[in-house]
């Protein structure tokens, strides 16, 4: 079996592709078709599913894969398997309105732990990466969290789900409560990158919440590579199939669950 830095270079040349396919399709434009009301998919995001379902099956056929397009071959790993989680493009939206804000973000869980991260931004050709005890990198160079104390001297930012139309007074209601105690609040459209944008010091802290694994998955072990913390909204133990995320720097950490168990506790 291959050593872990043989897959971080598997997970690196996976998101490097991955991006040219990206740029290829947002230079000419892209076909867009509708999983849900507002939930897109575009031919880009299937030819790199594609490329990438090829790969991993050559090269590592034992291992199984979670992303989010081309379902039929996804499966759980026995025992200590090995699960790759992959976003083809991370923020469709973003893409598919010509908004240069999207990534591919890739992860190697193995024996169900997220060992291996690697998110990629062509626009910017920043890659992030991350090994489980060895720190997280953007081109090569080690990242640290920010250092903010408090919530008001913080830049935070969120995402909203696909089912916002029937949920928006919960979503707004948390995004307002944030909004009255933080410097600021943006939503960029991708949360893999909202989280590298965390581990790297850009943001302070994330939350969002009905989110896949492969939306999260790389973007959180970067945090925790970097000295950050990662937990569900109201402080529960971190799980990338949980469907829930708050990360942050560690030190407003606190303040950021007191603000959501408050919100919580309202709507309950």
């Amino acid at each position: 079996m291959p050593h872990p830095p043989l897959f971080l270079a598997t997970a690196i040349e996976v998101v490097l592709r991955a991006g040219d396919i990206q740029l290829e399709h947002f230079k000419r434009g892209v076909r867009i078709e509708k999983k849900g009301v507002i939930d897109l998919v575009t031919d880009a995001d299937v030819a790199v599913e594609t490329m990438f379902r090829k790969l991993i099956a050559s090269r590592y056929p034992e291992h199984v894969v979670l992303a989010e397009e081309l379902h039929e071959t996804d499966q759980s790993p026995n025992g200590s398997g090995h699960r790759w989680i992959f976003d083809p493009i991370d923020g469709t939206t973003n893409f598919a309105h010509g908004l240069p804000i999207f990534c591919a973000s890739l992860a190697l869980e193995i024996a169900g732990r997220v060992e291996v991260a690697a998110v990629y931004d062509p626009t910017r050709r920043e890659l992030f990466t991350a090994e489980r005890g060895g720190g997280a990198f953007l081109n090569g160079t080690r990242l640290r969290v920010s250092k903010a104390e408090d919530l008001v001297d913080s830049v935070l930012c969120t995402g909203f789900p696909y089912d916002v139309h029937e949920t928006a007074a919960d979503v707004v209601g948390l995004f307002a409560r944030f909004v009255g105690q933080a410097r600021a609040v943006r939503r960029l459209g991708s949360a893999a990158l909202d989280l590298c944008y965390v581990a790297s010091g850009r943001l302070d802290g994330f939350w969002e919440q009905r989110l896949e694994a492969w939306d999260i998955a790389a973007g959180a072990l970067l945090v925790e590579e970097a000295g950050g913390r990662v937990s569900t909204l109201v402080g529960g133990e971190f799980n990338v199939h949980g469907g829930e995320v708050l990360a942050s720097n560690g030190r407003i950490h606190e303040a950021m669950m007191a603000v959501a168990r408050a919100h919580k506790e309202e709507h309950t």
